[in-house]
């Protein structure tokens, strides 16, 4: 693996995907996943929290990065699109779709 590559949705779809394939358990499943996306997640919160909040970190406390915990979530992610045979990039696809439709107008835009 290559310090600071871009990788695209399905490139990374890809990568987890051989990462996982090597190991005879496979992908965990949906709910198992479910789970370890909380966790990853609450990870995220503690290092906001840590950064942003006032809840300093304990020096005992390994350090990490809010970009860090955020590849954690887009790992499981893939995760999650590779082992239900869905589609990263069509999922953002129709997020970013339904957003730009529904909220439109919901923000107060810069003027440009």
């Amino acid at each position: 693996m290559k310090k600071n590559r871009v990788y695209s949705t399905k490139e990374i779809e890809q990568e987890v995907d051989q990462y996982i394939s090597q190991f005879k358990e496979g992908y965990f499943s949906p709910l198992a996943l479910v789970a370890r996306l909380s966790e990853e997640v609450g990870e995220l919160a503690r290092e906001i929290n840590h950064t942003y909040g006032e809840k300093p970190k304990k020096l005992t406390e390994k350090s990490k990065t809010i970009e860090e915990e955020i590849g954690d979530i887009l790992f499981v992610l893939a995760c999650f699109t590779n082992s239900l045979d869905l589609d990263l990039s069509k999922a953002f696809h129709q997020t970013i779709t339904k957003i730009n439709t529904r909220d439109k107008d919901r923000w107060t835009k810069i003027d440009q």
